[in-house]
């Protein structure tokens, strides 16, 4: 059985059909998302590094290739959100929900995961290089199978996840 490398970057790039709406990024929810709840809204490359934003909800928003870096995010929900290629260096998500949330591709790199949830969460080539995630929970093998970190990373007692190449 052959598995898939970890970590390995593939750029898809899919045209809209004529007619359909752009997914582009919605700046009014972007502002809104920095002072308050947004589920479900586009946030499509927002800015939100370095900043505070505990205990929010972005249940179900796009959040795709969003900059989320040194940020403090502690209790904040990311249930069903698309969290592809989001950059997120450094952060706090201490028990964070990133429930059935789509992480492919993202860089977890150095952040604080303790406390989080990830049940049935997508990770396929998400890097947890250095990330403390000694008390996560819902984080089953198979998912970080797909993942990749290095050897500071800190995972549940028993698991591991492939190097970074």
């Amino acid at each position: 059985m052959k598995r898939n490398a970890p970590c390995l970057q593939v750029v898809l790039i899919v045209a809209a059909p004529l007619g359909s709406p752009a997914l582009a990024q919605n700046p009014a929810q972007i502002s809104r998302g920095k002072s308050a709840n947004c589920p479900s809204c586009n946030l499509f490359k927002a800015d939100y590094s370095n900043r505070e934003m505990k205990g929010r909800n972005f249940a179900s928003a796009r959040l795709r290739q969003s900059d989320l870096s040194l940020s403090v995010m502690n209790r904040t929900r990311f249930t069903g959100a698309d969290l592809r290629d989001v950059n997120a260096y450094g952060t706090v998500f201490s028990s964070a929900n990133f429930s059935v949330a789509d992480l492919t591709n993202a860089t977890f790199v150095g952040t604080y995961l303790d406390g989080s949830t990830f049940k049935g969460a997508r990770m396929a080539g998400t890097n947890f290089s250095g990330a403390e995630m000694s008390r996560v929970r819902g984080l089953t093998q198979a998912q970080l199978n797909t993942a990749c970190g290095d050897s500071s990373t800190r995972l549940p007692r028993g698991m591991s996840i492939p190097p970074y190449r």
